[in-house]
This record gives C-alpha cells, structure tokens and sequence, in this order.
C-alpha cells in the first residue's frame, strides 16, 4: 500500500533529504467491509429463474434512452468524424464518401449490440459454472451500495485488477446480480476470432479494439468519439482493464493510458460535471489460467482464442478453485483530482472536435491518476493463506517439515496484518487444517508426504512435460502467489535489501541504495511517480512498527529480533536482483552489436537455462520473460540498452561500460552515490 494513498499518513520531513526524516508516520489499519458471498443465495435458487428475474437498473439520471445503433449514428455525425474525415479526404485525395464507409465498417468490427436475452443466457449458463467451479464469490456490499449512488449521479468507469479472463464475465455477473447496468466492455480483437463467442460477448455488451491503430486516425478517431460516446450518454459502466492484458505473473502490470485519455477527456471538454473511476481488486484462491500463464512465461506461444479451445477447457469444471473476492474500491471524483492541478480553459481556446496535442502537463496528470488507480486497487486486493505458505516453502526448498511451515506461516500471517495486507483465513479452523486445505487446493504442484511438504519437481511419469521441465512449471507457478505478497512488501523489502547492502547503516547511504534499487525495479512495481521519498518513509515506518529496525538521526539500526523479519524479506526481493544480474552477464556476453528483442528473448532463454542445467545458479524466476521483458524496458530507461528504430524493426545494443557499472552496483562491488547521482 502506498503511503500516498492513506489520508491517515504523516511523516515529519523538514527536508527532501532522508537525514531530516522523524518517524512520527502512522497508518490506520483499514477496516474492512463485510464481504457477502453471492453463490450462497444462487445455490437455493433455480438459475433459471435468477436469469429470468425483473432486471430494472437503476441508470445515470440524464440519461436518453437509446439502442447500440443510435450510438453508432450519432458517431458517425459527431464534429468529431466529420473533421478527421474531411482532413484525412484532403491528405489522401480520397472521396469523403469513401471514407464514411470505411467508418462504418470499423463502428460494425468494433460495435456492441447490448441485449437482454443474451446477458439473462450468460447470468444462467455462468452461474452453473461459477457454482461448480469455486466455492465462494465474496463481494463487499458497501462498495456496491456506492456504486449504486455513483450511477446515478456522474458517468462511470469501472477499472479492475487483470489476472484471468473471469474478470470481466464476473463483473457483468455481479452487476446483474445487483440489479445495475452490465457494463460496455474494451474487448481485444482476438475474441472476435471465437465462432458464436465473440457474437454472444458483443451481445452481453463488449466493444471489441484492435491491439495496435498503427497511425490510423480514421480508426482512433471513430474509437475514441464511440467511448466518449457512451460515456457522456451515461449509457452504462464503460469498463476497460488499466493493465491492458492480464497479468501472467500476479504482479500489477504498469499501466497504459490511451483508454484512460479518452474517458478523461468528456470532463476537461466540460461535457460532463465529472466522472467516477471505480478501481476493482478481483482476488483469486487459484487462477483458473495458471498453468497456461507458466507455458507462456517459459516461451511456448499463447494459444489462439477459439470456440473449440474454449469446449476442450471443459474439464475445468471438474476442478475446485476456491474462492473469489471482488473488493469494489470507492468511486475516484476524476473532478476532485483535477482540482487546482489541471485548468480546463485550454480546451476552450479552439473548437473542441479538433483533436489537440496532449500537453506534458496533462499527460503527467493522467499518469499520476492511472498509477493512483493501480495503488488502489493492490490496497485491496485479498491474500490467501497459500500465498503465505508457498512464500514459506519457496524459501526453504526442497521440502519443509509440515509442523515447521505451519509455525513459519503463522509468523508471516503476524507480519503481513502487521503490515497492513488483506487477508482471509478462517479464524474458527486450527492452523493445520488450514495449511493442509490450501496445499490440497493446489495439489497439483505441492504434496504433503508424511511429515513433509514438498513441491513436486515430475508429473509422475517424467520430469519433462511439452518439452518443458516439470520442475521450472511448478517454481513459477509458485512465484505467482509469493508475488502477490510483493504488494505489501516490497517497500520494507526494497529498504531490507538496502540496508544489506550498505556497510555502516547510515540513513543517507541505505536511502541511496533504496533510491538505486527503487529505480531498476519500477518496471516490476508499482510506484507512484515522484513518490520515492514517501516508499521510503513508508518501508522505514513498517519495519519500526514492526520492531526490526531503530531509526536515529543519522542511521538506521536492526535490532537483536530484527534479523529473522530482515532475512525473509531480502529473500522475498533477492531473486529480482539476482535475475538482473544474469541478465546483464547475458548482455555484456552477447556477441552481435545490434539484435532484436525476439533476439534477446531467445537468447537469454538459452543462457539462463544453460546456468540452471549446470548448477551454476538456482534463480528460476530468471526464465519468466515477463522479468525478461522488465529488465530490458529497465536497461533501456537507464541508458545501459540503447534502442532505436530502423525500417518498422527496433533494434537493441548494449552500452558496455554502463551495463559493467550496473552489474556491479546489483552486485555492491561499486557504491551508489548520492541520491541524486544514484541514476547511471
């Protein structure tokens, strides 16, 4: 949780310098609200009759009743189209004409058709499913009750977590089930690809985006114009995911802000009052796509949407996957943001259908207010107690006696409320038996065999499955949940290692250290922009609390127990900072001056799984291109990597001296500098 985000939150600063700093931090503890589990009342009722139910939702109070094609023709007739049209007919020498067809076909591509009959289909067929499949959907009823006020009162924008395609069919559940508006939802193209599917979620209200306009005005501006369409009509919820696609290892993935430009732009244009953005935390016990998420983490291409895949995953309904919470965040005034941050005049000085050039000032807006959004929504996500006990067993492999986790796990569930973190564990079970349901709820990678628990490195007939290893499957298919963790931890963790990593424990050289690894890790976490002094107060005052550390006026000292809370969470950031120094010794070994990234990708494989064969490193998490991929988009916002565009291909190549410098900064062979020169 970011100390930004709690109002309850001071620290005593009389300077920006880390020697001025007096813990005098304090942070409520968030009360949670009461969850209610839906599927309890769905399993005493028919669902035929949930499905068939009076469905009267409540709506937006200025709202013009309308159907999908009167928001399809009033696009096509917005100044807004008829403007790119009439530009876009002058620079191609196109008739204009022409170009409205060409607008038409790509409001019928992208378009929904919202009907009732297919959203009371998806509420009877996903309530058998949801039944069958998990055991609870908790919901916390007193964000619904806000939501319901917020529907009526502004346009909304719901904005969830994206770990698994259950996302957005819960969301339409839950709505229906409340008796508000199924949202419009931003759907990728490739849905469109499923025979009937993508017909039926065009039906149940998603409006379907390609991945990459590529330039193409005509496309963006339709696009655009149609979200901000339906927003200003207060037609229903429009929902898109901040992360763009789901996250394949649990951690929050930095946001994108083309979206979120569009629906910010009614209220700066002062076509709205103002607009609710709604952040959603969707909590899973398991993920339905966990295993397919570690196939594509380890190379094997993600599989193509398909109606036929989709009837070969039917085994899943034989499966058990636990529990759902969904935590509906409190509505976010996109109004009180604004104020005396962004002037709306701008936008009154020329006609507002021509587009206009983002200023730095707003885009720096919109980034704060997407990584705000974020933040919210990883305070509350919900905790399971097997991201504790797999944390445990991550740390003590290859196998743990049974009694000792279950004592470790509730050390780390003392530590984790501590520290401000969610998390459900029934309180009327004796421990063991709840470490034993969780190792039972994912017994495909973990056993308990005798007294030991330990996780399974074959699948019973060979330790090669797909021409993957069995082995590497079930490590990161476990660093999925112990990355859950990272979202309460990793600001003590980022000050853990830091404090390793200085000799002497002086305030100012443990703060440059955090500023260093604060800044390589940015592309792993999320961090609020210019917000590095409070991650810092805020992982200073958890590890007070806490009692591992004394902070004086000028150093910071660990205390005779402080060890043991030290030690787990440098263990929790560790493999980050070893899989960066592979991958640097990678890069400064790389024999061609310029590559590509499917080069890179390739090729770090090889080399990471060549150190794993060998024995020479036992850093699995270094075989997950989504740290591949961090740690480039890290190399090259540092300067180690350059990259430049030649033809349509980016091309990468390797700043030597600077990659050596930053491989031994990972590695504490060379000291940081001061704060300010703690950038390479």
């Amino acid at each position: 949780m970011d100390s930004s985000s709690s109002p309850n939150s001071c620290y005593s600063v009389g300077s920006t310098s880390p020697s001025a700093v007096v813990l005098l931090y304090s942070k409520e503890l968030k009360k949670w609200d009461e969850f209610e589990d839906i599927l309890e009342e769905r399993r005493h009722v028919s669902d035929l009759k949930f499905a068939m139910k009076c469905y009267t939702p409540l709506v937006y109070k200025e709202i013009i009743p309308c159907k999908p094609s009167d928001i399809k023709y009033s696009v096509l007739n917005s100044e807004e189209v008829h403007y790119i049209i009439k530009q876009l007919s002058k620079e191609s020498l196109q008739s204009v004409d022409v170009l409205r067809e060409e607008a038409c076909e790509i409001l019928d591509e992208m378009g929904h058709k919202l009907r009732l009959g297919a959203i009371r289909f998806f509420a009877f067929t996903l309530s058998k499913v949801f039944k069958q499949i998990y055991s609870k959907v908790c919901v916390n009823e007193e964000g619904i009750q806000k939501l319901q006020r917020a529907i009526q009162e502004h346009p909304v924008v719901l904005l969830p977590s994206h770990r698994s395609y259950i996302d957005f069919l819960m969301l339409s559940f839950l709505l229906y089930n409340y008796d508000l508006p199924v949202p419009v939802i931003a759907a990728g193209m490739d849905f469109l690809g499923m025979k009937m599917v993508g017909e039926l979620l065009r039906m149940s209200g998603a409006f379907f985006m390609r991945r990459t306009f590529g330039g193409n005005k005509l496309y963006w501006a339709v696009f655009s114009e149609y979200v901000k369409t339906m927003l200003r009509n207060g037609y229903a919820p429009v929902e898109f995911f901040l992360e763009g696609t789901r996250s394949r290892s649990a951690k929050t993935l930095t946001p994108k802000f083309g979206l979120l430009n569009i629906v910010m732009e009614p209220f700066f244009k002062r076509q709205v009052f103002d607009t609710y953005l709604v952040p959603i935390s969707i909590s899973y016990d398991k993920i339905l796509e966990e295993t397919l998420y570690v196939y594509e983490l380890l190379g094997v291409p993600k599989p193509k949407e398909s109606t036929s895949g989709l009837l070969k995953a039917r085994k899943i309904l034989s499966e058990n996957f636990g529990n759902i919470h969904v935590y509906f965040g409190d509505p976010v005034s996109l109004r009180s943001l604004a104020a005396g941050r962004m002037d709306q005049s701008p936008y009154n000085l020329v006609p507002r259908y021509i587009p206009q050039k983002q200023s730095a000032e707003m885009h720096a807006f919109v980034t704060e207010v997407a990584y705000k959004i974020q933040l919210l929504q990883i305070e509350n996500m919900v905790l399971s107690p097997w991201a504790l006990t797999v944390t445990v067993l991550l740390q003590n492999l290859p196998s743990m006696n049974f009694d000792a986790l279950v004592a470790k796990t509730l050390w780390l569930k003392g530590l984790t409320q501590a520290f401000g973190g969610f998390l459900t564990w029934p309180d009327n079970e004796p421990a063991e038996e709840v470490v034993q349901s969780s190792i039972l709820l994912h017994s495909n990678v973990a056993s308990l065999v005798k007294d030991q628990v330990v996780l399974k490195t074959d699948s019973g007939e060979s330790e090669v499955v797909d021409g993957l290893i069995f082995q590497h499957i079930t490590l990161l298919t476990c660093s999925a949940y112990r990355n859950q963790l990272l979202n309460i931890f990793v600001r003590p963790s980022l000050v853990a290692v830091a404090l390793q990593m200085t000799p002497g424990f002086r305030k100012e050289d443990v703060y440059s250290w955090f500023c260093f690894l604060h800044d390589v890790f940015s592309d792993e976490f999320i961090f609020l922009p210019g917000n590095i002094l409070k991650d810092f107060e805020e992982g200073c005052y958890l590890l007070c609390k806490s009692e591992t550390i004394q902070v004086t006026t000028k150093d910071i000292l660990v205390t005779e127990k402080g060890n043991t809370v030290l030690e787990f969470l440098i263990g929790l950031i560790k493999p980050f900072v070893e899989c960066y120094q592979i991958i640097c010794k990678y890069l400064l070994k790389e024999e061609e001056d310029y590559f590509t990234e499917k080069q890179y990708l390739a090729g770090v494989r090889k080399f990471t799984s060549e150190l794993l064969d060998q024995g020479t490193s036992k850093c699995y998490d270094v075989l997950s291109s989504d740290v591949q991929k961090n740690a480039l988009a890290a190399f090259v916002r540092l300067g180690v990597v350059e990259k430049k565009k030649v033809n349509s291909d980016c091309i990468l190549n390797v700043n030597e001296p600077a990659m050596t410098k930053l491989e031994e900064m990972l590695g504490c062979k060379v000291p940081v500098g001061k704060p300010v020169a703690a950038k390479l």
